[in-house]
């Protein structure tokens, strides 16, 4: 089969080899799945980079997240049978970034039948990081003020979507006019051209002064600090991720005057720790998709061979929702 590899550690152009591999052999527990579409995600730019808190010893095929067909199954994989269309987190080495990818059954899912390949390979791990972020974490409620960073992201949207699901009032924050024009088709309430306004002086503007009972937060650095500024008295900062580049030590005195709660998120401990809510949460989100009220927004489709470039566009922030490979 086709593959890329990452042979040495480094930006996407240089890290990536495109290699000609056996295919793979499924395990005890594990699918071998015939890749339909995948999505490129932030952890596979910085596993490129050896930045990612996994580290797969070199060479291997990265690429996290797939839509897919069985074609062919260990033992013991429970539900799943030949031709059954997939979702879900693939076993490293054998990545979605290939013709061929493995994927552990216990992290598999039946793919919504109301999403095509491409917009399935962009839901399991952005929505159930928002459902997770949301709900578990942060229990969002009806009528509460939910504000998101980077909206017009993979994740950022899939979090505009899900806090218009449950009834927030969703402020978005984005980098850019045509950035903004996606926020607001997904729904959102108001947003913020974060080049050209203050979203702390928006949020505080929108609220009569009571901040954000919600912020939703995949970028840290300044953008965190910032946020501590319009947060609602018994607010909740989830904590997602550090795109910007920067993590930001918290000023814990400054959370104790405000009375909010800074709350940390780390999807991939409830897939080892609380599985049965992850399967839950996948049977929440499937109706939700089948009532229409979330759905990946897609920024481009792009062939297998193309996929260096792909990581570099998410890598340098320019893309708006999701990038999918094709093989």
């Amino acid at each position: 089969m086709k593959a890329w590899q990452i042979t040495q550690l480094g930006e996407p152009a240089t890290a990536l080899s495109w290699t000609e591999l056996d295919d793979p052999t499924p395990g005890p527990g594990q699918l071998l799945v015939r890749v339909r579409a995948a999505a490129a995600n932030f952890p596979d730019v910085l596993m490129c980079r050896g930045e990612y808190q996994v580290r797969p010893e070199l060479p291997f095929t990265p690429g996290v997240e797939l839509c897919g067909e069985v074609i062919a199954a260990g033992s013991s994989t429970g539900e799943f049978r030949i031709g059954d269309r997939i979702i879900g987190v693939t076993a490293m080495p054998h990545g979605a970034f290939a013709e061929l990818a493995v994927v552990n059954a216990t992290e598999a899912f039946l793919a919504p039948a109301v999403l095509e390949d491409a917009q399935a390979a962009a839901f399991h791990i952005a929505y159930q990081t928002g459902w997770f972020g949301l709900h578990h974490r942060a229990a969002l409620q009806r009528g509460e003020t939910l504000l998101v960073h980077a909206a017009a992201g993979g994740v950022g949207s899939a979090a505009v979507q899900l806090g218009k699901a449950a009834g927030a009032q969703v402020i978005a924050v984005v980098g850019g006019a045509d950035k903004a024009e996606i926020a607001r088709s997904q729904g959102a309430d108001i947003v913020v051209d974060r080049t050209t306004e203050d979203f702390v002086a928006v949020v505080r503007a929108a609220t009569d002064g009571q901040g954000a009972d919600v912020i939703y937060d995949p970028v840290g650095g300044d953008t965190y600090a910032r946020s501590t500024k319009c947060v609602a008295f018994d607010g909740r900062i989830v904590v997602v991720g550090f795109a910007g580049g920067k993590v930001q030590a918290p000023a814990l005195n400054h959370a104790l005057v405000k009375n909010y709660s800074i709350l940390g998120l780390h999807w991939g401990l409830y897939r080892e720790q609380r599985h049965r809510a992850v399967v839950e949460a996948h049977d929440a989100l499937t109706e939700l998709a089948n009532k229409g009220l979330i759905a990946p927004v897609i920024d481009s489709l792009i062939a297998l061979a193309d996929l260096p470039a792909g990581l570099t566009r998410l890598g340098g922030g320019t893309t708006v929702g999701r990038v999918i490979v094709q093989p």
